[in-house]
């Protein structure tokens, strides 16, 4: 399906220094604030108390919000789940309060709702949790680069490997970048959408290598530059209604899903922009400066000549 056809094709590759070298310096400066800032690291990294309460009529979770913040809060979450009445309240870990003291003034300020509340759950979450939840989303992510790679090498080949998982950390580095700057609160939903922009940048990536692996074929007299910028201007028009609706879902997310959803679609704006980016510049330009070539996407044709000579053989 295609909304528009671009009838003369775009020198993508002409730009490939330019554009190449601004993605150095987003890399850099996304590393440079990750060392010197890191990250800021939300509850179920750092440890604290969680809190379930169940409420008679379906709770207003903004009012919820308001009473937490009078208290004097910043760093919380309130969500619902199971049910519309019942909500879970993650409290940071508070300097000479204990877990019985912190509920009991939460309990206090939500008492003072018009809808009565009642306390379901309370428990303490150490920081070696955190810290054990943090060591396995560093695994999971490590896992998911060996994964594409091995992917990526099994389905093209070791050039466009190479290049494929330079363009998809690209974008990751740059993603943890722009928290670590902003200081944007980490979360686990961020991390599973920094894990999501890892597939989602992928399979750009590989709309765009099987385009230049068919036009090797069809284009036998162009050379690697002209098929890769005959490649991406081919696939424009997909990529404009791929990313376009996916990006209004996530806007959708972003405004309207609260402060649950908000840096998680954050997290997947900043990935889907990047993702285009990287796919179309980042990964095709390391391809091609890695000497990809028509003889390394398609396999020669045994000869009538090589085929006798093995059968004697």
């Amino acid at each position: 399906m295609e909304l528009f056809r671009i009838r003369r094709t775009i020198p993508f590759m002409n730009y490939s220094l330019v554009t190449n070298l601004l993605s150095l310096i987003f890399f850099l400066l996304a590393i440079f604030f990750i060392v010197t800032r890191g990250f800021n690291l939300s509850i179920e990294f750092t440890g604290g108390t969680i809190m379930e309460v169940a409420y008679e009529q379906p709770a207003d979770l903004e009012e919820v919000r308001t009473q937490i913040s009078g208290l004097g809060y910043s760093d919380y979450q309130v969500q619902n789940f199971g049910t519309s009445r019942d909500v879970m309240i993650r409290l940071p870990v508070v300097e000479n309060l204990n877990t019985a003291e912190q509920s009991e003034a939460i309990m206090g300020a939500l008492e003072q709702s018009t809808n009565p509340v009642e306390m379901r759950r309370v428990e303490f979450v150490g920081p070696q949790i955190g810290s054990e939840l943090y060591a396995n989303g560093l695994k999971a992510f490590f896992f998911v680069v060996i994964g594409i790679m091995v992917y990526l090498g099994f389905r093209f080949e070791w050039k466009f490997a190479i290049a494929g998982i330079f363009a998809n950390l690209h974008d990751v580095v740059i993603i943890l970048g722009f928290f670590a700057f902003f200081q944007w609160e980490f979360s686990l939903p961020v991390l599973a959408g920094v894990l999501a922009v890892l597939g989602y940048s992928v399979n750009e990536s590989v709309v765009i290598m099987d385009r230049i692996r068919e036009n090797f074929r069809k284009m036998r007299k162009a050379n690697t530059r002209e098929v890769i910028n005959s490649s991406i201007t081919q696939t424009i028009s997909r990529t404009i209604i791929t990313h376009g609706s996916t990006q209004m879902m996530v806007l959708s997310m972003l405004f309207f899903g609260g402060p649950s959803l908000h840096y998680f679609a954050m997290a997947l704006t900043i990935g889907i922009w990047f993702g285009i980016y990287s796919s179309m510049f980042v990964g095709t330009s390391i391809a091609m400066w890695l000497g990809i070539k028509r003889e390394d996407m398609i396999k020669a044709p045994k000869t009538e000549e090589n085929t006798t000579e093995l059968v004697e053989g």
